[in-house]
């Protein structure tokens, strides 16, 4: 019987285990029932956070800055490199993770310092730069990191206008002659799973502003503001794709910075070397902490499984939670999905327990898939 040789490329378990943490405990699950199987681990993320961790552990060099978080007060962001490629995720400077627990400022909060960490990137000689964009605290349509590169967004006094989208109300004047000129030269790409537009009932505040704790009120403020804004860099480019990501920090990316839009997982499978790991594997392994309707537009696993199965490689899913149909798992190219909760129904023990239930659930798929017969048909 031929040796097994197993991809294992899933995303974080959000709230439990890291992506690297779960190729870990999938490998000495698998391992335990099949000593002699081949692993491979290539955590993968999607563009939000999580997508600097995934760049190192595929061999990128973790560097940090001291940038501007996104209540104004600074905080340390990293970012990763190798040759002349970045991967900056915005979540790192401009993420909820940087909130005090229970505290938003859906109205304040600013992208400045996600400007600072793409400056950060130029500065280390990037020309490439992947630039994840997701989980974020703000909704100013991308004019902080603008600002933080060097444009000007004045009021009718002439005066810069205060932080975040609250800001842009007051917005009189749009000035993008003082980028920085290294951005016109470099390739960037915007990495999201997100296609919403900035602003409508599909925009950025209306999907998005409730979870950074807008209230209705804050909703029409940022939707109106916005729409300020892009009357000023171009009210057609608002409805591309991908303009809404983080908060319209996706607007900002496209309309002043020249970036592209990709789907987040589809640029992070190639900067990762996905394509050659799955040519080594019989098997791959993904997932998520929750496989769900998300799951399906444009999340990791799903990524990761159309690449496989266009490659004729069979794929099983690991998950915390599932929330899909067989028939959806058919039909995402996933031929059967694991959950935590099967072993553990008790939602917080399940997360306080992720590693040891992960590891379990690991076994069974090599009991399932890499013994025997099932070796041979899967």
């Amino acid at each position: 019987m031929e040796t097994a040789r197993v991809l294992v490329a899933a995303d974080k378990f959000k709230g439990s285990l890291t992506a690297v943490q779960v190729a870990e405990r999938v490998t000495a699950g698998l391992r335990r029932v099949v000593p002699t199987a081949v692993v491979e681990a290539l955590p993968v993320a999607d563009g939000g956070d999580g997508t600097v961790a995934a760049a190192v552990a595929a061999g990128f060099e973790r560097r940090t800055a001291r940038v501007t978080g996104p209540l104004g007060t600074p905080v340390t962001a990293a970012y990763a490199v190798r040759g002349t490629t970045a991967v900056v995720e915005m979540a790192e400077a401009s993420g909820l993770q940087h909130l005090p627990a229970g505290e938003f400022a859906p109205l304040t909060a600013t992208t400045y310092g996600s400007g600072e960490l793409l400056t950060a990137a130029l500065d280390a000689g990037a020309r490439t730069v992947v630039f994840g964009v997701g989980g974020s605290a703000t909704t100013d349509g991308g004019a902080g990191m603008l600002a933080a590169l060097g444009a000007r967004f004045l009021d009718a006094d002439g005066k810069p206008v205060g932080p975040g989208g609250g800001g842009l109300a007051e917005l009189a004047e749009a000035d993008l002659s003082g980028l920085d000129p290294r951005v016109a030269e470099v390739d960037l790409i915007l990495a999201s799973d997100v296609d919403n537009p900035l602003t409508g009932p599909k925009g950025a505040p209306e999907v998005y502003g409730r979870q950074k704790g807008a209230t209705e009120d804050d909703i029409a403020v940022l939707d109106a503001a916005l729409t300020r804004y892009a009357s000023f860099l171009g009210a057609e480019q608002a409805a591309l794709p991908g303009a809404g990501a983080a908060g319209g920090i996706g607007y900002g990316a496209l309309v002043g910075l020249g970036a592209r839009f990709r789907p987040g997982i589809e640029v992070m499978l190639d900067v990762l070397g996905f394509a050659p790991a799955l040519a080594r594997a019989s098997l791959v392994i993904t997932g998520e902490g929750s496989l769900d309707a998300q799951t399906l537009h444009g999340k990791a696993p799903a990524g990761v499984a159309a690449a496989a199965r266009e490659a004729g490689v069979p794929t099983v899913a690991v998950c915390g939670r599932l929330a899909l149909t067989q028939q959806d798992l058919d039909g995402a190219g996933i031929r059967r999905a694991y959950a935590l909760t099967a072993l553990e129904p008790d939602p917080a023990v399940c997360m306080a327990e992720a590693g040891p239930l992960l590891e379990r659930v690991a076994e069974s798929i090599a009991r399932d898939f890499l013994t025997g017969d099932a070796a041979q048909t899967g």
